[in-house]
């Protein structure tokens, strides 16, 4: 029985010593110390041994099993830093190389133009005010000369949320509540979202517009065509020349679409202007009478001018873009060349 437990002991540390992995080390372990593994089976053929040997090879085969567990914790620990090593080799850092610097954010394309936008305009010294996106129809329509039923209203398709409350289809109710508050002079330009019930590629249900004011004693459309050619000229280059067409609005008498010479063929006519040499940008005009005497201020005494424009429509024409939605699609290709 000694002798059967040497050969045993000395089988079992040669096939320890001999696994190249954790599974094959697994594998002879189970093979030799496992519930039927070749020890246990010498345990159990110790029945047939005469009773005063018995303790001494109870106590042997302890002794060998512990130096084999020891044996294999050893391997089962050189293993794992053989793997480790092999895999820190295989994954050397090469600290020569360049870092991966993370990209940076920049500005979305109607940020970039708006900020331009207010720029100009507050180096004219106009304020920059801002209104709820949920207006009333009273302010988004009756206070700027549009009353119910007026056929006006069939050019905005609106978003109503309940009878007198919608999403606002212009930011021309600012300057109503802006006029509401303070006695003229008022110089103000209002940017924010609108909402209208139309999607193309070169409309958007949701939109941007900027639109400003201005109201004090003999403000005249002199006043208005400089104020926009000097516009022009800083958002567009200084050699950019402007075009007033007559035009309807319902809050403005007499009313003018506003058009700059394009910018791509510098006026001689392409493609993108449609061969004319001019390219639409805003709508502009003097205010209204009655809107006017609606805020509560006396016609006869003061006049003013107001304009609006698409923030969308500006940099489609500043960028060369040619569809609407690629404002809106998060597209890091499209996003990543402003």
């Amino acid at each position: 029985m000694k002798t059967q437990i040497e050969s045993l002991k000395e089988r079992a540390l040669a096939a320890c010593n001999g696994a190249s992995d954790v599974q094959a080390l697994q594998e002879a372990r189970v093979k030799f110390l496992g519930k039927k593994g070749e020890l246990t089976a010498l345990l159990r053929n110790m029945g047939n041994l005469p009773p005063e040997e018995r303790p001494l090879v109870g106590k042997l085969v302890n002794e060998v099993r512990d130096q084999l567990e020891q044996a294999w914790k050893q391997k089962e620990t050189d293993l794992a830093a053989s793997k480790l090593q092999a895999q820190l080799e295989a994954e050397t850092l090469d600290i020569t190389l360049p870092g991966r610097k993370p990209r940076k954010g920049t500005y979305h394309p109607l940020t970039l133009v708006l900020n331009e936008i207010k720029s100009v305009f507050i180096s004219m010294g106009y304020q920059v005010v801002e209104g709820p996106e949920i207006e009333s129809d009273y302010y988004n329509f009756e206070a700027l000369n549009i009353p119910k039923d007026h056929p006006a209203r069939d050019m905005q398709d609106t978003f109503y949320l309940t009878e007198h409350l919608l999403l606002r289809s212009q930011t021309s109710p600012v300057q109503i509540r802006t006029m509401e508050r303070q006695q003229p002079p008022v110089r103000i330009i209002a940017p924010g979202k609108v909402y209208r019930s139309d999607a193309d590629v070169t409309h958007s249900p949701m939109f941007h517009q900027v639109e400003g004011l201005l109201v004090d004693k003999g403000i005249t459309m002199a006043d208005l065509k400089g104020t926009l050619q000097l516009f022009a000229e800083k958002l567009f280059g200084p050699d950019t020349k402007t075009r007033f067409r007559p035009s309807y609005f319902p809050f403005t008498e007499p009313s003018a679409e506003v058009d700059v010479s394009c910018i791509i063929c510098k006026g001689q006519g392409c493609r993108v202007c449609s061969d004319t040499g001019w390219l639409e940008i805003l709508g502009c005009g003097m205010v209204d009478p009655r809107v006017l005497a609606g805020v509560g201020y006396d016609p006869e005494e003061v006049s003013g001018f107001a304009f609006g424009m698409g923030i969308e429509r500006i940099a489609m024409l500043k960028y060369g873009i040619n569809d609407i939605r690629l404002f809106f699609e998060n597209d890091l290709r499209f996003l990543k060349q402003f």
